[in-house]
């Protein structure tokens, strides 16, 4: 199964230049729970995040350049057809935005992380809700000094292949 996850804030946003502009530690948590032992695929901004890959799985990177990736990742020079030719096992898209972008037509879940607020981000997560349902929603607890957050999954309305 394709799965794609990420956090954002009420206007989609990802990230700012300097990264990633909110602290949930709940949300960090859930990431390494959700993805946990099962292969990847990243963007090349996204891959430059990592000093190393993730272990126990197969750490792909979405780049068109002709330069080798660090040892442990694995370059995929077209991530849709990647996708379309991955097999029966499972896989995390996890961004960044490019790769969402590409690739969302593909996944068949969505998990996404809502924090509450505008954290001016200049990265956006593509427009989701016309093709999507929500299936699941969990919210946080509230925590003093941690923005509000909700657990969310989405499906496609329509099944893939259909």
């Amino acid at each position: 199964m394709i799965r794609a996850i990420a956090a954002v804030d009420d206007r989609l946003g990802l990230a700012t230049a300097s990264g990633i502009p909110w602290s949930v530690p709940a949300d960090v948590e859930h990431f390494r729970s959700a993805i946990a032992s099962t292969d990847v695929l990243m963007g090349f901004t996204t891959y430059t995040e990592y000093a190393a890959p993730m272990a126990g799985r197969t750490n792909y990177v979405a780049t068109r350049g002709d330069g080798a990736l660090r040892e442990g990742f694995v370059a995929v020079a077209d991530a849709v057809a990647f996708l379309s030719d991955h097999g029966p096992g499972d896989l995390w898209v996890i961004g960044g935005a490019g790769l969402f972008a590409a690739t969302l037509p593909q996944v068949e879940e969505l998990f996404l992380t809502r924090i509450d607020g505008d954290f001016h981000c200049t990265v956006f997560f593509p427009s989701f809700e016309a093709d999507f349902e929500l299936v699941d929603d969990q919210p946080s607890p509230s925590i003093d000094g941690i923005p509000a957050y909700r657990f969310q999954i989405w499906r496609p309305k329509v099944p893939l292949g259909h």
